[in-house]
């Protein structure tokens, strides 16, 4: 197929800059597979399509503020770093800008919010053949524990701040409420809209609900630059699949029971290890670069909640492989469903409202 095919059109004032007043009020659009007709529900609603014995698989990485800002020690010129995966205690691979000031051997101060006194320095070590720099820390024990007071929250390009995102609005709701190990540099945004309440009745009416862990990576807002989707390799993101959930979930398979996958990211997990082990689930940690695209068999996911995703980018070619599975035609369904959301006036992306695949 090619990346052309998964264009759209989608007016600029339908990209969400702020989440719903309230997590589960946003609006939730169900797409039947079956019939290619679409419901238009808020969120809430969501505990109407599950029941008694299904499962539900969330993506429990935590956002860190990894946007920090710097000076060049030798010229004082302005340096712009977003972290994107840890190597090691305070050794980090980057995306610094301008990248062309950042050549190895270039220290980089950051300084305090108040009083200007430098908190801690890095010095780049390598570069990468994307153009990443690898940075050594010092000053601070450990860098993470320092972005709570240095760093900004990353939101993606087409969410605009007036002022740098370091405040508390975007540090809460730019985070899902379940929330454990750090390590994303972006958010599982499908996750975005469940509140306490609304996991807890879901357990009520015999949900069970268990966790994975993948960090999602600045690459997730990259769109397919090739052709051919055929000639596309994926961004790598590293994930965790615990004992507890691989059991769960090998057993509602084994029963006949429905597992609900809530986002993109929690079903690249699910579907990453299956394929490694002929469509059961086991344990452990790895990294994954699966890229779904029609037409695909899943071997885990019955149902998907999801966002509205950008043009040409991976996400939704997931989402319309999942229309459709082992068929192409899940395109042209998931796309016509995006024709109405725009024409009802859905929010789109990171903030914005949410898809149900049934």
């Amino acid at each position: 197929m090619r990346t052309a095919d998964f264009d759209y059109e989608l007016p600029p004032e339908l990209i969400a800059q702020t989440p719903a007043p309230q997590r589960d009020q946003s609006r939730l659009m169900v797409l039947d597979r079956a019939s290619g007709q679409v419901e238009h529900r808020r969120f809430g609603g969501l505990l109407e399509f599950l029941q008694s014995g299904d499962v539900l698989v969330l993506n429990n990485s935590r956002v860190i503020p990894a946007r920090l800002h710097g000076v060049n020690a030798r010229t004082g010129g302005q340096f712009e770093v977003l972290l994107l995966e840890e190597n090691g205690l305070n050794d980090w691979w980057a995306m610094v800008r301008p990248g062309k000031r950042a050549r190895i051997g270039t220290q980089i101060l950051f300084l305090a919010p108040l009083g200007g006194k430098i908190a801690m320095e890095a010095t780049v070590l390598a570069t990468n053949d994307e153009g990443h720099r690898r940075l050594r820390f010092k000053g601070t024990p450990n860098v993470l524990e320092a972005l709570e007071t240095l760093g900004e929250v990353p939101l993606p390009p087409y969410i605009e701040r007036k002022q740098a995102s370091n405040g508390d609005f975007d540090r809460e709701r730019y985070q899902t409420v379940y929330a454990g190990p750090r390590g994303s540099v972006a958010a599982p945004t499908a996750g975005l809209h469940f509140t306490e309440s609304l996991l807890e009745g879901a357990r009520k009416r015999g949900v069970q609900v268990c966790y994975v862990t993948l960090h999602v990576g600045a690459g997730t807002f990259a769109p397919v630059k090739s052709e051919h989707l055929a000639g596309h390799v994926l961004h790598e993101e590293r994930y965790d699949l615990s004992e507890t959930t691989a059991r769960v979930i090998n057993g509602a398979k084994a029963t006949g029971r429905r597992v609900l996958a809530a986002g993109t990211t929690t079903v690249r997990v699910l579907e990453s290890v299956a394929a490694q082990n002929h469509g059961r689930l086991a344990a452990g940690a790895g990294r994954t670069r699966i890229f779904i695209f029609p037409p695909y068999d899943f071997k885990v996911v019955d149902r998907l909640l999801t966002n509205f995703h950008l043009p040409r980018s991976s996400l939704l070619m997931l989402a319309s492989a999942f229309a459709a599975p082992k068929e192409t035609r899940g395109r042209e369904m998931l796309l016509q469903a995006y024709a109405e959301a725009v024409r009802e006036r859905y929010r789109f992306f990171s903030y914005g409202d949410a898809m149900l695949l049934v």
